[in-house]
């Protein structure tokens, strides 16, 4: 469970490092500031973020979800203003890196359990880690 944890953030790390490398506006000092990026982005996400989507939740009906995106780039925005080796610069930065970053964190996730699944056999639930 532990190993679990540290390789999900592990590759939560990387894809926020491959998001800085293609968006001019966000900026990641190195690896132990994407680490600590990856840790405040997850705890954002799980204890902010869901306080978001119940308040919003008419807007989200209203677009047809697509008001989500902006709750992702806001939390993105946010954790990248209270750390000082992750940077975003703008809001429209914010929601590219929050699209990219879901986008990378999940083709890496994805990669590692079929790599996973190949080495050790089947398991209960091959697309997650």
């Amino acid at each position: 469970m532990l190993l679990r944890l540290l390789l999900i953030w592990s590759l939560n790390s990387l894809a926020l490092i491959a998001v800085a490398s293609f968006v001019p506006g966000i900026h990641v000092d190195g690896f132990m500031a994407a680490f600590v990026a990856a840790l405040v982005l997850g705890l954002v996400n799980t204890l902010i973020r869901p306080i978001f989507l119940v308040l919003t939740l008419p807007v989200t009906v209203l677009t047809l979800g697509l008001f989500i995106l902006v709750i992702n780039g806001l939390m993105f925005w946010f954790a990248g203003s209270i750390l000082r080796g992750f940077v975003v610069d703008s809001f429209w930065h914010a929601v590219l890196g929050a699209l990219l970053f879901s986008i990378f964190s999940w083709a890496l996730s994805a990669a590692a359990a079929q790599l996973l699944v190949r080495k050790h056999g089947q398991s209960n639930h091959p697309d997650q880690l």
